[in-house]
């Protein structure tokens, strides 16, 4: 384990914070599998790819040392500037979400493709909140008790290891390891994440002008869902 550092840490600011967005490449079968049905695979695709890109043109807003997506799988040329590719490292999310940290270095926040409601305003908020020099860590819970941005002053992968992912305790375990390692813990706001349809419906309906939210719609449509 990497010692806590003593002592108040040293100032920083949003640009000295690297943005990094964690995503699997939008590929039919292997993405948003949970939306089916009522989508087919491909459709599954077509929203995960709405709300990467909802997603990613929301963090390119804001100031950042990087911006850097994670990505499970292939670019399909459909990643904005600034961002800079790099490929996920290790088999669980748990080791994924080191292997990010390990590779981009701290201070850093990372953001999921799952909430792509989230505004720049409050992605904005977290990373404002981790410059608050009494602070080491931000999470933002999920509502079904993951958690959807998490970020660190220091690069301590050590940190995800063996946390349980894709449980209604992931959030929770989450915020007690690093609460467990003598980190001081910001938490932001919960947000849905659109795991399921009916989330992505109730996503949709608060942000309406999102890509993901007319794919959404025109999908429920078309399957007499909404």
């Amino acid at each position: 384990m990497t010692p806590a550092p003593s002592g108040p840490a040293p100032p920083i600011s949003a640009e000295d914070v690297a943005l990094i967005v964690l995503a699997k490449a939008p590929v039919p079968g292997r993405v948003k599998t949970r939306l089916c049905p009522p989508c087919s695979p491909e459709e599954a695709a077509e929203v995960a790819l709405a709300a990467l890109s909802d997603t990613l043109a929301t963090v390119a807003r804001l100031p950042a040392r990087r911006h850097v997506l994670a990505l499970d799988g292939r670019d399909g040329g459909w990643v904005p500037p600034p961002f800079e590719v790099i490929g996920q490292r290790g088999g669980g999310l748990d080791e994924r979400l080191a292997g990010a940290f390990e590779d981009v270095g701290g201070p850093a926040v990372l953001v999921g493709m799952d909430t792509p409601h989230a505004t720049p305003q409050l992605v904005a908020r977290s990373v404002e909140r981790l410059c608050d020099g009494g602070v080491d860590a931000v999470l933002g819970p999920a509502v079904d008790g993951g958690f959807w941005l998490v970020g660190l002053r220091r690069s301590r992968p050590e940190l995800f290891h063996g946390v349980p992912m894709s449980s209604e305790r992931t959030g929770s375990e989450q915020l007690r390891r690093l609460t467990s390692e003598g980190l001081t813990v910001a938490v932001t706001d919960a947000l849905d994440d659109i795991d399921t349809f009916d989330r992505a419906h109730r996503a949709a309906a608060r942000a309406p002008g999102l890509l993901f939210a007319s794919a959404v719609r025109r999908i429920g449509a078309l399957s007499g869902v909404v």
